[in-house]
């Protein structure tokens, strides 16, 4: 398909033919697409097959140099997507400038897609559940673990929009690499559920199936009544007695360490 604002076949990676007023492509397309804020979101975004509508760089030599290093794989594909502004132009766009002075507008994955992957039986990895987050970098740094170990997806309850600009930057764009979304525990895809809490039963005695829910509590205030009426198990990580909890990000890397070490699918 032709990319709505260039086309690729019209132009070099390092020669791009004129296009379309990015600015005025980036106003139209915003109110309902994705922003992938930086290189890395905007990288991982194009490895896993994001549709891209719009990318813009304030130092496109400085991209592709970073690119060249760390992005070979795609350097072709950013090359022919970005386009060049003035950085006040750059940042006008955004909430927060990058470091990397990039930013791109991308099609959010269609919902119905991800829920049948999220159903799809048998899973052959655990979907990662987070019942009523509340952090939006937390949540996206437990897309960016999922997206690691290759988690079948994550599905938040509650309030928090799991692709909320922040949740997408801490994610660093890998939503794209795994199913995310936010649903009702009455609307969680079927499969055993072990839910993380203190009074479960240890995990390093258990073997967590490909197909599990794995539950985890904001930190603050554990699970929901109705998630816990939801579980199948509960299940403790180690802790040392008068610690209150870990981080989420790392309750959830643990468990699906655990999972993938005692012989979980490989990612």
């Amino acid at each position: 398909m032709t990319d709505p604002v260039h086309d690729p076949s019209a132009a070099t990676p390092e020669s791009p033919v004129d296009r379309a007023d990015p600015v005025a492509v980036w106003r139209r397309a915003a109110p309902d697409a994705v922003l992938l804020d930086g290189f890395h979101a905007l990288k991982h975004a194009v490895r896993f097959g994001a549709e891209v509508l719009v990318a813009v760089t304030a130092d496109r030599a400085a991209a592709l140099a970073l690119a060249d290093e760390l992005a070979a794989d795609v350097r072709d594909a950013l090359a022919a997507l970005l386009t060049e502004v003035p950085h006040a132009t750059y940042a006008s766009l955004v909430p927060r400038p990058h470091p990397t002075a990039v930013a791109a507008l991308a099609v959010r994955p269609d919902r119905a897609g991800n829920l049948a992957k999220l159903a799809h039986a048998p899973r052959t990895a655990p979907v990662v559940v987070l019942d009523q987050p509340r952090n939006l970098g937390n949540a996206g740094a437990v897309v960016r673990l999922a997206a690691g170990f290759g988690a079948t997806g994550v599905v938040t309850t509650g309030t928090l929009d799991p692709w909320h600009p922040t949740v997408v930057r801490g994610g660093a764009g890998l939503h794209f690499a795994t199913a995310v979304e936010r649903l009702t525990v009455g609307e969680l895809p079927p499969g055993p559920l072990f839910a993380l809490d203190p009074e479960g039963e240890d995990i390093r005695s258990l073997k967590l199936p490909d197909d599990a829910l794995l539950a985890f509590g904001s930190e603050r205030t554990g699970l929901t009544a109705e998630l816990r009426a939801r579980a199948d198990h509960l299940v403790a990580l180690p802790m040392r007695p008068q610690v209150s909890s870990y981080n989420l990000a790392t309750s959830v890397a643990m468990t699906l360490y655990h999972w993938s070490a005692t012989g979980g699918a490989s990612a």
